[in-house]
C-alpha cells in the first residue's frame, strides 16, 4: 500500500480523494484543507467538500490556516510516516519544512498544459485566451510557483461552447487516475519525471472583478470566451440602469450595431453590439434575482 496524506479544498479535488480512498492500492492516512469558512446568508461555518467526506469517513482532518506557520500539525503529518503527498487545489503555499515530511515526494495535480497556465486560474484562462485545448499534469512540488517536474500529462480539448464549469468537471473526472498512476509509477520507479520546458511559460494570474466586467468594444467572440471562462465564477457583468446584471450564458452572432446598445430582441435571446460582431444573451443573472432567460429579463426591464 502507498500511503499518502491528501491535501485538498474545493469539489474539484473530490472525485480524486474518493477513488483514492477506495482504491486498494492506497493508504489514505489523512486530509489536509482549510479551515471552515462562513456561506449562505446565515453566514454559518460550512466543511469544505474534501472534509466533509473524510469526516463521513473516519480519515483523520487536519485545518492549518497556515501550515507553514503551525509546526504542531507539522509534527502530527511526520508522525504519520507517509510516502507521498498529494495535493489538488488545497490553498496554501507549502514550505520546505513540509515538502520534507514524505518519504518520496509531494505530487501536486495542476489543471494545464505546464509550463503553460501556472498559478491560481489556469480553467479560466484557457477559456478567456480562446485556447481549444488544455489538460491536466501531476508534478513534483517545489518552492517555485507550479514550475516542478512533470509526471505525466493528458490533453483536453475545449470547444468553443464549454465553460469553466463543464471544463472544471472533466478535470475532475479525468483526474483520479492519474494521480494514482502518478504514485505507482514514482513508488516503483517506472516513472521519471521530466523536467519542465521554460519556452512558453505564462501564468494563471487570479481573476479580479474588474477584468470581469465586460468591454462591449472587445469582439463578439473576446466576450463569449470571456462569459464561458468565468461562468458562475464569478461570472462576466454589465450594469444596467446601476444594477449588477451576470452574463451565463452567450452566442456570438454576425451582424453590426451601436457597441454595447440592445439591437434585436426575440425568443432567442438579445442581441447586442460589439467592436466586431454582435454577442446574443441567452441567459442572465440580474442583481438580486435568480438566474432566468435574456429575453424575460428584457421583458421585464422594456416595460
Amino acid at each position: 500500500m502507498i500511503k499518502i496524506v491528501f491535501f485538498g479544498t474545493p469539489d474539484i479535488g473530490l472525485k480524486s480523494l474518493e477513488y483514492l480512498y477506495n482504491s486498494n492500492k492506497i493508504d489514505v492516512l489523512a486530509v489536509v484543507t482549510q479551515p471552515d469558512k462562513p456561506a449562505g446568508r446565515g453566514h454559518k461555518l460550512q466543511m469544505s467538500p474534501i472534509k466533509k467526506f473524510a469526516v463521513e469517513n473516519n480519515i483523520p482532518v487536519f485545518q492549518p490556516k497556515s501550515i507553514r506557520k503551525e509546526p504542531e500539525i507539522q509534527e502530527a503529518l511526520k508522525k504519520l510516516e507517509p510516502d507521498f503527498f498529494v495535493t489538488f487545489a488545497f490553498g496554501q503555499i507549502l514550505s520546505q519544512e513540509v515538502l520534507d515530511i514524505p518519504k518520496f515526494e509531494t505530487i501536486n495535480l495542476h489543471a494545464s498544459l505546464l509550463p503553460k497556465y501556472r498559478g491560481a486560474n489556469p480553467i479560466q484562462r484557457a477559456i478567456i485566451n480562446g485556447d481549444k485545448e488544455t489538460g491536466i499534469c501531476t508534478m513534483i512540488t517545489e518552492l517555485g510557483l507550479d514550475c516542478g517536474d512533470v509526471c505525466q500529462k493528458l490533453v483536453i480539448p475545449i470547444s468553443d461552447t464549454m465553460n469553466c464549469e463543464e471544463l472544471w468537471n472533466e478535470i475532475a473526472q479525468k483526474s483520479p487516475q492519474m494521480i494514482e498512476d502518478t504514485l505507482e509509477g514514482l513508488k516503483n520507479k517506472t516513472l521519471t519525471p521530466q523536467k519542465q520546458c521554460e519556452d512558453g511559460v505564462c501564468m494563471a494570474n487570479k481573476l479580479t472583478k474588474e477584468e470581469c466586467l465586460i468591454d462591449w468594444n472587445k469582439s463578439n467572440i473576446e466576450i463569449h470566451n470571456l462569459v464561458r471562462g468565468v461562468c458562475r465564477c464569478p461570472s462576466a457583468y454589465f450594469l444596467f440602469n446601476g444594477k449588477i446584471i451576470k452574463v451565463i450564458e452567450t452566442q456570438p452572432i454576425e451582424g453590426s450595431g451601436e457597441v454595447g446598445q440592445i439591437v434585436a430582441h426575440s425568443k432567442e435571446g438579445i442581441d447586442i453590439g460589439c467592436g466586431k460582431g454582435l454577442l446574443r444573451l441567452i441567459k442572465v443573472k440580474p442583481e438580486g434575482k435568480s438566474e432566468m432567460l435574456a429575453k424575460d429579463w428584457y421583458n421585464g426591464v422594456k416595460k
